[in-house]
């Protein structure tokens, strides 16, 4: 794609001015997705993202600019440029580039490229099919097949030179559920670092049903009354929590500017003394994990909370300069047209030491919130409004009727300090993450976990 000679002459001529680190990121993406709603394909696409971007750092300032003109001409026109951005001593960085071997331990076995679209709307009829026959209520279902082959190219004035390759597939499915002019949607998807060989590891004829069956019990559930309880957050997605209301909130990019609750908060008690939280890049075929991150960076296992203390941000180099630490295999951006900055990977609480069925039946009164949806969350206090998507009240610690319409309201510091209990059910939930180097895939997970109280609201009256 891009020569080694080439590439280090386009490096050089970005440290002309006095820019202290240069880095080209280069790649070459097929994307596909397929629709399928009605029972027939209603959607088709293909996209080739194809191009560069070339970033300049003096100390923690930084310069970046895009092409998909991937010849010389092309790229030291960028490099050129950007360089006019700077006016420093320059600084005589000698430097030879020397390619890197990047050990692939993320397989697919059954290539998008080599995937016939019958075979994938094989996949995807069969998951209509269980979904759509669940029940009479069932207005529609819609199902989406995603697949992306990506060829990344980094090097930089350090002398790094690799390149690697990441296979994601990800198959979403919508539900409608309609009755007397009411309805209720559901949505679930199942989503990994791998190829096709995920959906013959998996029962869509099951998955199918369930997302089915939490749009129809949605739609019979009595609405939420607003108050302050216990709540129950179940596994899996239920991890959204963990994400969106301390994830953020410890990536360096937030850290480092001041606008995170945790800044400044390393080794300080953040926490209740059985939470322990991570963000591990690193687990085989998860649909967040890289074999290097959007620096070249190897992902690792990051222990952000132990024992309920704040052990470790997520640092991409930029940050790490202002922050004065070491980087953490964090860095991420959605493509080529996207600067690289501080992101999550798979970020989950650990297992703790209680059973589901143990959690269940010491909540005397409270909410279960099986399925967890999206919110919003502000950095700079933690504060945080997530939905639940399905839900029931437990009573006497047992599950009892279903709720709908019922929202979690608080912070991130202040539920992080309510868990009392952690189950052992550990698993993972599979989404896209925004932030400002773009849209990225992410696991979160989670075993079952209780809250001790939370601001739940909702619109129902008082039984």
């Amino acid at each position: 794609m891009i020569s080694k000679q080439h590439a280090k002459l386009v490096l050089q001529n970005c440290l002309t001015t006095g820019g202290d680190f240069a880095e080209i990121f280069a790649e070459n993406t097929i994307g596909n997705s397929l629709e399928l709603s009605s029972g027939d394909i209603s959607r088709s696409n293909t996209v080739n993202t194809y191009g560069a971007g070339i970033r300049i750092l003096h100390e923690s300032q930084e310069v970046y600019g895009y092409t998909n003109d991937l010849s010389f001409d092309g790229l030291n026109k960028l490099a050129l440029s950007l360089a006019k951005s700077f006016d420093y001593e320059v600084n005589s960085i000698k430097f030879e580039l020397l390619e890197e071997v990047v050990n692939n331990k993320h397989h697919n076995i059954i290539d998008p490229k080599q995937t016939s679209n019958e075979k994938k709307i094989k996949y995807m009829i069969e998951t209509y099919e269980a979904a759509k026959s669940y029940h009479e209520d069932i207005s529609q279902a819609i199902v989406t097949l995603l697949d992306e082959s990506q060829d990344v190219y980094i090097f930089n004035s350090e002398g790094r030179m690799l390149k690697d390759s990441r296979c994601h597939v990800r198959m979403s499915l919508r539900v409608v559920a309609s009755k007397n002019g009411v309805m209720q949607v559901a949505t679930d998807s199942i989503g990994r670092n791998s190829g096709f060989e995920i959906f013959d590891n998996s029962d869509l004829k099951t998955f199918g049903r369930e997302v089915a069956e939490s749009a129809v019990t949605m739609l019979n559930a009595e609405e939420m009354v607003g108050q302050s309880i216990p709540v129950v957050i179940h596994n899996a997605f239920g991890g959204v929590i963990l994400h969106e209301a301390c994830g953020h909130l410890l990536e360096a990019t937030s850290v480092a500017k001041g606008l995170s609750v945790f800044t400044n908060k390393l080794g300080e008690q953040i926490a209740s003394s059985i939470v322990n939280a991570t963000d591990d890049g690193t687990l085989t075929n998860s649909w967040g994990s890289l074999n290097v991150d959007d620096e070249g960076t190897k992902t690792k296992k990051n222990v952000l909370i132990e024992n309920g203390v704040l052990k470790s941000y997520l640092v991409d180099k930029r940050n790490a300069r202002k922050m004065k630490c070491d980087i953490t295999g964090s860095s991420r951006r959605q493509n080529y047209r996207f600067s690289p900055t501080s992101r999550m990977t798979n970020t989950f609480f650990e297992n703790g030491q209680s059973t589901y069925d143990e959690i269940i039946s010491n909540t005397k009164f409270g909410l279960f919130a099986k399925k967890m949806g999206g919110g919003s969350v502000n950095p700079a206090t933690g504060e945080f409004n997530f939905a639940v998507n399905e839900g029931y009240m437990i009573i006497d610690g047992k599950i009892s009727y279903p709720v709908k319409g019922a929202t979690l309201v608080g912070s991130g510091a202040e539920v992080l300090k309510k868990i009392d209990m952690i189950g052992n059910n550990l698993s993972f939930g599979h989404g896209m993450c925004g932030s400002s180097s773009g849209s990225i895939p992410t696991d979160v997970g989670q075993p079952t976990i209780r809250v001790s109280s939370i601001t739940v609201g909702g619109r129902g009256g008082k039984k």
